[in-house]
């Protein structure tokens, strides 16, 4: 709850008595501007709270519970804004035929032997951005480290670097915000997915082309994932024509701009609010084992995730923790909001959750999903985010400058937008 709050955010709630359309107004906000403080109220007073528009799940176990039954509480709602964007996908099916299938062959070719290459080139990537800005003193840490990153290794590793940077910028946002943020479905945010989807579709079928005669000429010496795909001859009854090749190429880029950018930057911002933590972080970051730093990261980012939660629509009635004081029956057609950034702070199962600490197990961990839908990208992931936070910690003298150039601002959007690190030239 805020400093000073002298009132309760659910008697605020309750307050408003029959107004329906008020009441989820009220909680819609309350994610945008307290979250933690809403959510700690919520576990505390009402784990499984339903409003006229959707129900929030709060508690570590019940969240679990639901992102485990993904037979009855689906990914459904994703397709309408996925599939005329990228084409029928994968993230937007559960146990079916596409799924199993196309993450199985994604799988295959993004190989867990290209990490310490991944990791590598990440690592340099960021250097490169941190040497250009040295003479400045400073790094706006979104655009030059936060998006920029993520984006080069897209263009490297994947095999998709797009016609410009700014294109591949513009089509990894307008696709997130239309995908994962855009729930009062407003038109223009989705037409803006629509016209990336297309630009994207037209960019990759020419590079399609490219690629099928690289491969030709050069055979297994070209190694990007892109690459990787139209090398492999896949029986018709597979069914992964060209058309499914450029879906998950999109898919990738889908999943890897934004959020990464958003995980790089929150995490980093934690370590650096924290005196303590940052000299040990960077202690940390000159061991050529990254094991103990990363945990650094990871835990910052669980102070400040990047989603506070991700939503599922019941397709069966179903009673969450049943046998509980707070069982709670979810019919069918419910809009299920699994408040993950809520069950990370669960002091049942996350002692001291106020607290930076990295001896945290692994498991209490929500940064790429869980179960069926956890994030096809996560070991990508995992080897580009703490090592682009790593990098800029190698050197001298970072620290956050005053509010607000030193607070990460996301311009009233759904995604940090700048975020302004002091540092110094290493020589």
């Amino acid at each position: 709850m805020s400093m000073g709050k002298t009132r309760s955010y659910l008697q605020e709630y309750d307050a408003l008595g029959d107004d329906a359309k008020a009441k989820t107004a009220l909680a819609s906000s309350l994610i945008r501007t307290d979250w933690r403080g809403f959510f700690k109220e919520l576990r505390e007073q009402r784990p499984i709270f339903k409003t006229p528009g959707f129900t929030f799940v709060t508690k570590f176990a019940d969240v679990t519970e639901v992102l485990s039954r993904e037979s009855i509480f689906t990914v459904r709602p994703y397709a309408p804004k996925m599939d005329p964007v990228v084409g029928p996908f994968m993230l937007a099916r559960d146990d079916t035929p596409i799924n199993w299938r196309e993450k199985g062959i994604m799988q295959a070719v993004l190989r867990p032997e290209d990490l310490p290459q991944v990791r590598e080139r990440a690592g340099r990537i960021a250097d490169e951005s941190l040497n250009e800005a040295a003479t400045q003193g400073r790094i706006e840490a979104v655009s030059k480290l936060g998006r920029y990153v993520p984006i080069r290794i897209v263009g490297d590793y994947f095999g998709f670097p797009g016609p410009d940077l700014e294109s591949m910028y513009r089509w990894s946002k307008a696709t997130q915000t239309d995908m994962f943020k855009n729930l009062p479905n407003d038109p223009a945010i989705h037409e803006a997915a629509l016209e990336a989807g297309r630009e994207m579709k037209q960019y990759l079928t020419e590079l399609l082309a490219e690629k099928r005669a690289s491969v030709a000429k050069n055979g297994d010496a070209a190694q990007d994932v892109f690459a990787r795909l139209v090398r492999t001859q896949f029986p018709s009854e597979i069914e992964f024509n060209d058309d499914r090749i450029l879906t998950n190429l999109m898919g990738l880029l889908v999943g890897s701009g934004e959020t990464t950018s958003q995980a790089i930057v929150q995490s980093l911002e934690q370590i650096l609010l924290r005196s303590d933590v940052h000299a040990e972080a960077a202690e940390a970051a000159k061991d050529p084992d990254t094991t103990r730093f990363d945990r650094y990261v990871w835990e910052g980012l669980r102070l400040n995730p990047i989603n506070p939660l991700v939503f599922r629509l019941s397709v069966q009635d179903y009673t969450v923790a049943a046998g509980t004081e707070r069982e709670t029956l979810i019919p069918a057609g419910t809009l299920v909001f699994a408040c993950t950034a809520s069950a990370v702070f669960d002091e049942d199962v996350v002692p001291n959750p106020e607290e930076f600490r990295t001896d945290r197990p692994d498991f209490i961990s929500f940064h790429f999903g869980f179960g069926h839908h956890t994030c096809l990208g996560r070991y990508v992931g995992s080897a580009i985010v703490p090592e682009t936070v790593r990098r800029i910690l190698l050197r001298p003298g970072v620290k956050l400058f005053p509010a607000p150039e030193g607070s990460i601002n996301f311009l009233e959007g759904p995604f940090p937008e700048s975020f302004l690190v002091a540092f110094g030239d290493r020589t």
